[in-house]
C-alpha cells in the first residue's frame, strides 16, 4: 500500500497549494466568491462537472449499479439531464445578472421581501449537502488507512476547509480541475475497462445476472419520476450550482461549458453503472451495495493505480463538500446576516478598497466557521441518506416555482413567490412526516401546492411595478451593477489572467 500512500499524500498536499495560491489572487468579493466571473469554457466546464458529481455519483452510482444494473444509472444520468437544461434553457440569463446568491435573484425579480425566506431554505440545503459529503471521506479513508470514522471526518474536512478558506472560489476552481482529470483517469479510464475485464467481460456479466440487470427501466418508472423531480429541477435552482454559473466569462461559456459538463455526467452515469454491475459478477454476497466501490478498488487494482483510484473518489468527494461549503457561507453572509445587519441598521461607511478588502475576510471568516460546523455535524449523523432526502425535497418544494416562474412569467408576483415557498415548503415537511422522509408523495404534492398557490396568488394580487421589472430586464440584458453592459457572447477577460488558465 505504500505507493498508494504516496498517491493520496501527494495528491492532499497539492490541493492545500492550489489553496495558498488562491489566496493571493482572491482581493475583493468578485474575486473570492465567484472567481471573478472570468473562467472561460476549458475551467467551467471542468469546474462544473466536479461540483455535481461528488461521493453519492461515484460511490452511490457504483452501488445502484450493484442492485439493480445498468438502469442504476438514473440517478446520476438525471442529473447530467438537469445540468444540460440549466446550460440550454437559462445559463446564459442567469449569468448575466451579476448577483451572487439565488436570493439576491429572487429580490430583483420580485423587488424585495423575496430573499430572506428563500435564503433559510438554500442554507439549509448547501449545509446538507456539506455535511453529507463530508461524511463520505469515512469510506475513503478507512478503505486507505482502516481509519476512525471521526478521524477521517475530521481529517477530511479540514483540507476541505483550509484551501476553502484561503483562496474561496479561486481555489476551489483550481483544484476542481485537478479533481475532474482525477475523476475521468481514475473512474473512466482505469476503474471501468479493469472492472468490466475482471468480471469477465460484457457476455460473461450478462450470463451470470438475471435480464433485469440489463433493462434500462429495470429501477422502476416511478424511481425515475422521482430523480427527474428532485435532481434534475435540483440542478436548475441550487445555490452550488448557480454560484459555478456566475463564474463563467460570458453566455457562451455558460451555455456551452455546462452542455459540456452536463454530457460528460451522462457518460459518468452509465460508467458508474456499469462498474456496480460488474461488481455484483465479482462479488454477489455484499452485506451493503455502497460497499461496491470500496471493495472492487481494494480487491482488484494493482498498487498505484488503487490509489489513484482511491484519489478519483476523494477527489470527488472533495469537489462537492468544497462547492457546497462556499455556497451555504455564501448564502449565510449574503443573504441571512447582511439582511439582518440591515434590519438594525448597521451600515458600512468604509472606502471602497477597505470594504472590499474587509468583505473578503468577511466570506472567509464564514467559510471557517461553516466548515467547522460541517465537520461537527457530520461526524454527530448517522442518517446520511435521510437528511440529502430533506434538504432536497425543501430545496425543490420550496423554491423551484419561485425561482422558474420568476424567469419564465411576468405575470408572477412576490406575494405568490412567498405564498409558493412557505406552502411549498410546509406541504413538503407535513408530508414527509406523514408518508415517511424517503416516500415519494412529499415532493409530488409538495410541487403542486407550490405551483397552485403561486399562479392564484400571483394573480389575485397587483402586478409587479414596471420599473422593477425594467430593472429586471435591464439585468438579463447583461447590464450589470459593476458597469457589464452585455459586451457580447463572451465579454473582455482581465489582462491578469492568462489564457492558458481561463480555458
Amino acid at each position: 500500500m505504500a505507493v498508494d500512500y504516496a498517491v493520496i499524500v501527494v495528491y492532499l498536499a497539492g490541493m492545500l497549494a492550489m489553496g495558498w495560491w488562491g489566496m493571493r489572487r482572491a482581493k475583493s468579493k468578485a474575486e473570492f466568491l465567484v472567481a471573478g466571473r472570468r473562467l472561460g469554457p476549458w475551467m467551467y466546464s471542468g469546474t462544473m462537472a466536479a461540483i455535481v458529481l461528488g461521493g453519492a455519483s461515484t460511490i452511490g452510482g457504483v452501488g445502484l449499479g450493484y442492485q439493480y444494473g445498468l438502469s442504476g444509472a438514473w440517478m446520476v444520468f438525471t442529473i447530467g439531464l438537469g445540468l444540460l437544461a440549466l446550460s440550454v434553457f437559462f445559463s446564459a440569463r442567469i449569468a448575466r445578472l451579476k448577483v451572487y446568491t439565488v436570493s439576491e435573484m429572487l429580490d430583483l425579480r420580485y423587488g424585495g421581501r423575496a430573499g430572506i425566506i428563500s435564503g433559510l431554505v438554500m442554507w439549509g440545503y448547501t449545509l446538507m449537502l456539506a455535511v453529507t459529503s463530508t461524511i463520505a471521506y469515512a469510506t475513503i479513508f478507512d478503505v486507505l488507512f482502516d481509519m476512525h470514522r471521526t478521524v477521517a471526518i475530521i481529517l477530511g474536512g479540514a483540507i476541505v476547509v483550509a484551501y476553502s478558506t484561503l483562496g474561496g472560489m479561486w481555489s476551489i476552481t483550481l483544484t476542481d480541475m485537478v479533481q475532474f482529470v482525477v475523476k475521468t483517469i481514475g473512474v473512466l479510464l482505469l476503474l471501468l475497462p479493469i472492472a468490466v475485464v475482471k468480471a469477465g467481460g460484457f457476455s460473461e456479466m450478462k450470463a451470470q445476472l438475471p435480464t433485469e440487470y440489463f433493462d434500462p427501466l429495470g429501477i422502476g418508472g416511478e424511481t425515475i419520476f422521482t430523480y427527474v423531480l428532485i435532481y434534475t429541477f435540483g440542478m436548475l435552482i441550487g445555490q452550488d450550482i448557480w454560484q459555478r454559473v456566475f463564474t463563467a466569462r460570458g453566455d457562451s461559456t455558460a451555455r456551452w461549458g455546462g452542455t459540456v459538463a452536463g454530457t460528460y455526467c451522462l457518460v459518468y452515469a452509465i460508467a458508474g453503472a456499469v462498474i456496480g454491475t460488474a461488481a455484483k459478477v465479482l462479488y454477489p454476497k455484499l452485506p451493503s451495495a455502497d460497499d461496491a466501490f470500496a471493495t472492487i478498488v481494494k480487491d482488484e487494482l494493482p498498487p498505484g493505480v488503487r490509489g489513484l483510484v482511491l484519489a478519483a473518489a476523494l477527489a470527488a468527494v472533495m469537489s462537492t463538500s468544497s462547492g457546497a461549503l462556499i455556497a451555504c457561507a455564501t448564502v449565510a453572509n449574503n443573504d441571512i446576516w447582511a439582511r439582518l445587519r440591515e434590519l438594525f441598521g448597521q451600515r458600512d461607511g468604509r472606502p471602497d478598497v477597505a470594504g472590499e478588502r474587509d468583505e473578503v475576510r468577511d466570506n472567509r471568516a464564514f467559510i471557517l466557521v461553516m466548515g467547522i460546523a460541517v465537520i461537527c455535524i457530520a461526524i454527530a449523523l448517522n442518517d446520511v441518506v435521510g437528511a440529502l432526502t430533506v434538504a432536497y425535497n425543501l430545496l425543490v418544494g420550496g423554491l423551484l416555482v419561485p425561482i422558474l416562474g420568476g424567469l419564465l412569467w411576468k405575470r408572477g408576483t412576490v406575494q405568490g413567490a412567498l405564498a409558493a415557498m412557505v406552502v411549498g415548503g410546509l406541504t413538503v415537511i407535513s408530508l414527509m412526516a406523514a408518508y415517511g422522509i424517503l416516500a415519494n408523495e412529499p415532493i409530488y404534492y409538495g410541487l403542486l401546492a407550490s405551483l397552485a398557490v403561486y399562479v392564484v396568488a400571483s394573480l389575485l394580487t397587483k402586478p409587479t411595478d414596471p420599473a422593477v421589472l425594467a430593472a429586471w430586464r435591464r439585468r438579463l440584458a447583461g447590464e450589470g451593477p459593476d458597469g457589464a453592459d452585455g459586451a457580447g457572447a463572451d465579454g473582455p477577460r482581465e489582462p491578469s489572467v492568462p489564457a492558458t488558465s481561463t480555458g
